[in-house]
C-alpha cells in the first residue's frame, strides 16, 4: 500500500472549534507515511471539493483516514454532506459500488457485497471533549460500555458496505476540559506505525 488519502472534515466554528488540533493530527498523519515513502493526498472540506476529483482520490488510495472533531455524537454535518455527494455519485458511475450485493438469481449474495473497495483500508482519527472512561465500560451512563468504534458504526458501515477494510480508530480525549496534545500525539504517531 502506497497511496493515502487524509480528509480533514473539521468544520469551522469562531472561537470554538477553530481546526488546529484536526490540522495538526492531518499534518503529523502526512508527515509520518511520507517519511515511509508513501504519496499522500488531503482533502480539506472546509475549503470545498469536487465531486468527481474525490471519488478518483477514493478510487486511487489504499488507505483512506477521515480526521474529525466529534460534534453532538458525529463528525460535522458537511462530512455527512461529502460522504452522500461521493458515494452517491460513485454508485451512479460504478466506481466504489456497482450496487448493494444481493440478487434476485442468488439469495446467498448478501447485502452490502457489492462494493468495489475490496483491499483499501479506512480509518477515523477523531477529536472529542468526551473522557476515554466515557467508552468501554458498562458503567457509564452514555455509552453504556460501547467503544468508539461502535459509536461511529453509521461512518464506518458505509465505507465496509463498499468493500473496505476498516482499521481500528483513534481518538485524542477530553480535548476540551483537560488536554494532553503532546501524548496524543506521540500516540498518534504510534498509531499510524502500528497500520
Amino acid at each position: 500500500m502506497k497511496n493515502i488519502l487524509i480528509i480533514n472534515a473539521h468544520q469551522f466554528y469562531k472561537d470554538y472549534s477553530e481546526g488546529k488540533l484536526n490540522t495538526t493530527l492531518v499534518d503529523i498523519a502526512k508527515d509520518e507515511f511520507e517519511s515511509k515513502g508513501y504519496t499522500v493526498k488531503t482533502t480539506i472540506l472546509d475549503n470545498g471539493y469536487d465531486i468527481n476529483e474525490e471519488i478518483e482520490k477514493h478510487v486511487w488510495a489504499d488507505i483512506i483516514i477521515t480526521q474529525a472533531p466529534v460534534y453532538w455524537f458525529s463528525t460535522p454535518w458537511t462530512h455527512k454532506k461529502y460522504i452522500d455527494d461521493i458515494f452517491t455519485n460513485a454508485l451512479s458511475q460504478e466506481k466504489l459500488i456497482l450496487d448493494d450485493g444481493r440478487s434476485r438469481t442468488d439469495p446467498s449474495k448478501q447485502y452490502g457485497t457489492g462494493g468495489k473497495m475490496q483491499g483499501k483500508k479506512f480509518m477515523l482519527s477523531l477529536t472529542w471533549n468526551a473522557p476515554a472512561e466515557s467508552f468501554n465500560d458498562d458503567k457509564q451512563v452514555l455509552y453504556e460500555g460501547k467503544s468508539v468504534d461502535d459509536a461511529f458504526i453509521s461512518i464506518t458501515t458505509n465505507y465496509k458496505f463498499c468493500g473496505s477494510e476498516i482499521l481500528p480508530s483513534f481518538s485524542c480525549y477530553n480535548v476540551v476540559k483537560d488536554p494532553d496534545i503532546e501524548n496524543d500525539i506521540l500516540k498518534y504517531k504510534a498509531h499510524i506505525k502500528a497500520l
